[in-house]
């Protein structure tokens, strides 16, 4: 089952590295680049954390931070001798000198819009740990794939279905609280609304018939999805159930996350994520995120087209509206 990180805490195009607008205060794409490759370098020259830290004068949760793509509280001096330590070439130098100022770059501006953190930082109090690190790559995905076998995905999902989820999963959540994690979501689905994200879901059809808010919550959701799937960025499509085993009983509910590329050319690798009650994988290694791509191919081969789906929805609705 799918939370969609709704619980109290117990985590484009191509980006030009001379325009501010591209690079978004939210976005921890040049950050993950650079850490990544940053990883790749001390990998490749046989040194652990602990000598790399060493190096610098930091901890070694410090240098997994940095190569993590997490804010780190490293200079430019220090980058410098980390390079020296892996014994880098010319080329392979100014190019993490290039990065490493797109991440300076990207951070000045975060700071002086105020949202350094992030926007979603100021909910951070009522949703678990990891899913700060979601909100953070949803924000920077220009693509993603869902593909959900018992809720609507969390980013189609209407106030009163949502609600309803809330009310099921944390029960003894304030009143309070539970706006604004209503707030929280209705932020993320602005992004829907815009051009930067196009967002394919593939639905089991059971989806459509469970109403963790009522008949007249599904209804509505019912509604609300035909509405926004007529959005040229938005495809929703339904597996039929009687269409029988397919790939996405194996891979089940998931969630796939594409990027743009960044200004130095290098590709921000996508990544999977799956949640469940007690929390959250991302996967990131190229051969599971090639079964995952292979698994949407044989969903998307079953699956109705986007009029069959809306036709189908239309279908329901009417039927639980009766």
């Amino acid at each position: 089952m799918k939370y969609d990180g709704i619980t109290r805490r117990n985590v484009s195009s191509r980006i030009n590295p001379d325009s501010e607008s591209n690079e978004m205060s939210g976005s921890n794409i040049p950050r993950r680049g650079f850490g990544r490759f940053l990883r790749a370098l001390r990998e490749r020259a046989q040194k652990s954390l602990l000598t790399a830290g060493l190096a610098i004068d930091v901890s070694p949760p410090t240098i997994l931070r940095l190569e993590d793509g997490l804010p780190s509280k490293v200079s430019t001096p220090q980058i410098e001798r980390l390079l020296d330590l892996y014994q880098t070439t010319p080329e392979e130098r100014a190019e993490a000198l290039e990065m490493w100022e797109m991440v300076k770059r990207q951070a000045k501006l975060a700071k002086a819009q105020g949202l350094s953190k992030g926007w979603w930082q100021g909910y951070s109090d009522i949703y678990k740990t990891y899913f700060d690190h979601y909100l953070r790559l949803e924000a920077a995905a220009t693509h993603m794939t869902s593909h959900q076998l018992v809720l609507i995905p969390g980013v189609l999902q209407l106030p009163g279905y949502r609600r309803a989820l809330i009310h099921a999963h944390t029960p003894d959540m304030s009143a309070v609280d539970v706006e604004r994690l209503l707030e929280l979501a209705a932020r993320r689905q602005q992004r829907l609304f815009g051009d930067d994200l196009n967002l394919v879901a593939l639905l089991s059809e059971s989806v459509l018939h469970h109403r963790p808010g009522g008949t007249g919550v599904l209804v509505d959701q019912l509604r609300h999805l035909n509405e926004i799937g007529e959005r040229p960025n938005v495809s929703i499509r339904v597996v039929r159930n009687e269409v029988g085993a397919h790939p996405g009983f194996v891979v089940q509910s998931f969630t796939l996350l594409d990027f743009p590329l960044m200004a130095t050319r290098l590709v921000e690798p996508p990544v999977v994520y799956t949640e469940g009650a007690e929390g959250a994988l991302y996967l990131e290694r190229d051969d599971v995120i090639a079964r995952y791509r292979k698994a949407v191919v044989g969903i998307q081969a079953v699956a109705l087209s986007e009029e069959g789906t809306r036709d189908l929805v239309l279908k329901i609705s009417k039927e639980y509206s009766a």
